[in-house]
């Protein structure tokens, strides 16, 4: 790998990966996820997730660009604190078509679901850590951002935040990751549209 997924580690590789000057390219493994006990009453630990470490308050954004088509299939960004305590954000199939997707998990996951009011080919999101406070924004290809979720994680535990792919249900969704970048936390205000 060359570009700045180079300098990070994989939890749970896939088989398949490429990272080249057009983005980093995963090919799933069978039925990958994260998961815990919430309705379904399993916890699911193996989605593939290509993390960096992270130390206080942060922001992550990435560009994703997946092939769609089974139950669950999901892309995005996520923040692992520890097994029962962690975020995933991005786009998931759900009742047959891509939507914007949040799980927060305390010791049990919390999951939400929005339509996208745009296409899902190619979707940019950012994560935010603000203390206790983790944010996750979806870019209006109009322009600004999108708010999708404010939830709780507990703060001052070192992070290791990068991007997630996962596929429940089956092996080999393809997805791509580009200008993925990692730093300083945006601001604060939640309703400038920035």
């Amino acid at each position: 790998m060359s570009s700045r997924f180079s300098r990070m580690t994989w939890l749970n590789p896939p088989e398949e990966v490429a990272d080249s000057p057009a983005g980093l390219e995963v090919v799933t493994g069978e039925r990958t996820d994260f998961w815990r006990e919430t309705f379904y009453g399993f916890t699911r630990h193996s989605g593939h997730f290509l993390w960096e470490a992270v130390q206080g308050d942060f922001t992550a954004e990435v560009t994703i660009a997946g092939k769609y088509r089974a139950l669950y299939d999901q892309a995005g960004l996520m923040m692992l604190l520890s097994d029962q305590h962690w975020i995933k954000c991005g786009v998931e199939v759900n009742d047959g078509q891509p939507v914007f997707s949040t799980v927060v998990t305390n010791l049990r996951s919390d999951w939400a679901t929005m339509p996208l009011p745009f296409d899902a080919a190619r979707v940019r999101l950012r994560l935010t850590r603000h203390g206790d406070a983790v944010r996750v924004d979806v870019a209006n290809p109009a322009g600004g951002w999108l708010l999708a979720r404010l939830g709780y994680l507990p703060g001052g535990m070192p992070a290791r935040v990068g991007v997630m792919a996962c596929s429940p249900e089956r092996a080999r969704f393809r997805v791509t990751f580009t200008d993925y970048r990692c730093g300083p936390p945006i601001a604060r205000d939640l309703h400038n549209g920035e």
